[in-house]
């Protein structure tokens, strides 16, 4: 027979390996509160930063940029990745003025936390 703490460290040990074992600094950043970020300024302050990009252009390339957007607790912008890019420049262009954004960050219960959500940017004539 084993003694219970053997057991205990058995059944823990089982645990994690079906468990996420990888731990990324992403999943630190949280996507539902009760207080969404919102960028001081509103969308406009971010959407007049975007150049539409010649090649874009001159290509004919429209439609929209999905980008997540990794927001701390003080409001900065941490990371961006592309969820759906559009090419021409265009991902580029929304990636760099996000960089630079200010947000009122997001809340639980009264205290700033670090969250992600999906923002969409329009490129058309």
């Amino acid at each position: 027979m084993l003694n219970s703490t053997v057991k205990i460290f058995l059944i823990l040990v089982i645990i994690l390996s079906f468990s996420k074992l990888s731990y990324s600094q992403e999943d630190a950043y949280v996507s539902v509160a009760q207080v969404i970020p919102q960028p001081v300024g509103g969308m406009d302050a971010i959407n007049k930063r975007i150049i539409y990009p010649k090649l874009a252009k001159n290509a004919g390339i429209t439609g929209k940029v999905y980008v997540l957007v990794f927001i701390n607790e003080n409001g900065g912008v941490d990371n961006t990745k592309i969820v759906k890019s559009l090419g021409g420049g265009c991902d580029e262009e929304v990636q760099n003025a996000l960089k630079t954004a200010k947000f009122i960050p997001g809340k639980n219960n009264g205290v700033p936390i670090k969250m992600k959500l999906v923002l969409a940017f329009t490129f058309k004539e």
